[in-house]
């Protein structure tokens, strides 16, 4: 589950209109929300405020297995709407399989003009965060310098009197600052880091192929209604007939990193493949807003020609290290994933397997079926239930097996897993966890 700072943050580019989800490091982004879930370990409790549009605070301890807490408060230049944990959309505090939209070009912010002088200023977000009883001090600052255009500096500070032993006798320094420049123009994402404790610099690049998504203007001809492109892709009428062929249908990137570290006189080097079918899977985002009774919308919420998949492939020819991923909804509730890494000096290899399952009541709220075009066609009334939980599991070739439901109770979004190895007869329970959070807002209480 999402911490609140991590809603938050979504938030902000949601309101800023910057896309995170074309960004090479979140090229696995699918397959990861199902293989790579993070089980909680031991008691976790995390209760947020929202009293303002602008600011918000966050406060979280940990219970078992030793004790220890975080004070957390972010602020930003822009208002964003932050939901509470009893009325938030339970899927945008989950990480899960997604078709994520068509890459677009990011638009900047309108211009405000006072007495002939613009007035508009960046847009921007504070975040920072201090751990009780180290004194580690973790910091982060976001900022468009233009539409295109995205700086985020993050910083970390641990007193050297607070490190683990461990840590102090290696001599290791945990203190670090980073510098992250991303610009995405839709068709290409890059981006350039640059870390200050091992002097490494970095750069990223993906490349969408394919036209971009955009707008549909259908008012000056009244025919484009009936043939929405979406990827460049014409979708058919319901009523016209199409060439039955085979495979799937969709859409390619490729991406690389290259970093070099010149205190540690190191480089590495990765490239990566990703494809996604078409239409969209899911509603066109926050780039492309449109009324419900669009063409384009309409057309969204009907099933799709073939299921919603995914497949990545990723490699590194420097350690060898080559892995590939295939993932899929293949019903409305049931998304599949599968991933096998080999490597090609050792010659080891993993076999990773793990399924996502949505747990539903007896009737579905209009806010879900928007979601799904899974579901059935508005015309056959078929009652759906509405989403109360996600179950998520995956078993690897490591002999590593997890277990993790995520639901809801009342108004607190509660976490709960355990992983386990059944080999190991003396121990065969690695870890359980329980996450609680609870959080508010007086803009929501408000309106409500």
């Amino acid at each position: 589950m999402h911490p609140f700072a991590s809603y938050v943050l979504r938030s902000y580019y949601q309101a800023t209109g910057w896309n995170e989800d074309n960004l090479y490091a979140n090229l696995t982004r699918s397959s990861n929300a199902i293989l790579d879930f993070t089980v909680p370990r031991g008691l976790h409790l995390s209760v947020s405020k929202s009293p303002n549009s602008l600011f918000k605070t966050t406060y979280s301890m940990n219970a078992m297995p030793s004790l220890n807490g975080s004070v957390g408060y972010i602020f930003t230049s822009c208002d964003l709407d932050v939901k509470a944990s009893g009325n938030v959309r339970f899927k945008d505090m989950i990480e899960r399989f997604k078709v994520y939209d068509q890459p677009r070009r990011p638009e900047g912010k309108a211009e405000e003009w006072l007495a002939g002088e613009r007035v508009d200023k960046r847009d921007y977000l504070l975040y920072g965060r201090f751990y009780l009883p180290t004194g580690r001090l973790d910091a982060l600052y976001s900022t468009r310098l233009s539409p295109t255009l995205q700086a985020l500096v993050a910083a970390i500070s641990h007193p050297p009197s607070n490190l683990p032993a461990d840590m102090s006798n290696r001599g290791a320094n945990v203190s670090n600052l980073i510098v992250n420049l991303q610009h995405d123009v839709g068709k290409w994402c890059t981006e350039y880091t640059y870390s200050a404790d091992d002097s490494m610099w970095g750069v990223r690049a993906l490349h969408n192929f394919g036209k971009l998504g955009g707008p549909v203007d259908t008012s000056e001809d009244p025919d484009k209604s009936n043939s929405v492109t979406a990827g460049g892709a014409g979708l058919k009428r319901v009523d016209e007939e199409e060439a039955v062929v085979g495979g799937l249908k969709g859409r390619f990137s490729a991406g690389a990193e290259f970093y070099f570290s010149a205190k540690e006189r190191s480089a590495g080097v990765s490239t990566g493949f990703r494809f996604t079918t078409l239409p969209d899977a899911t509603p066109p985002s926050f780039q492309l807003p449109g009324p419900s009774s669009s063409p384009l919308s309409q057309i969204s919420k009907s099933p799709p020609s073939q299921p919603p998949t995914t497949i990545t492939a990723l490699f590194n020819p420097m350690l060898g290290h080559m892995s590939g991923a295939y993932s899929a909804r293949v019903s409305r509730d049931l998304s599949l994933s599968s991933r096998f890494d080999f490597n090609v000096y050792s010659y080891e290899s993993e076999w990773t397997m793990g399924a996502e399952w949505w747990v539903r009541r007896a009737s579905q709220s209009a806010e879900d079926r928007e979601d799904d075009p899974i579901s059935s066609p508005p015309l056959i009334d078929v009652t759906k239930g509405e989403i109360v939980g996600v179950v998520k599991a995956r078993a690897s070739t490591n002999n590593d097996v997890a277990l993790m439901w995520e639901g809801r109770l009342r108004n607190m979004l509660v976490s709960l897993g355990v992983v386990s190895d059944f080999t190991n007869r003396t121990k065969p329970i690695k870890a359980v966890g329980l996450e609680l959070s609870y959080f508010s807002s007086d803009d929501s209480e408000n309106k409500a």
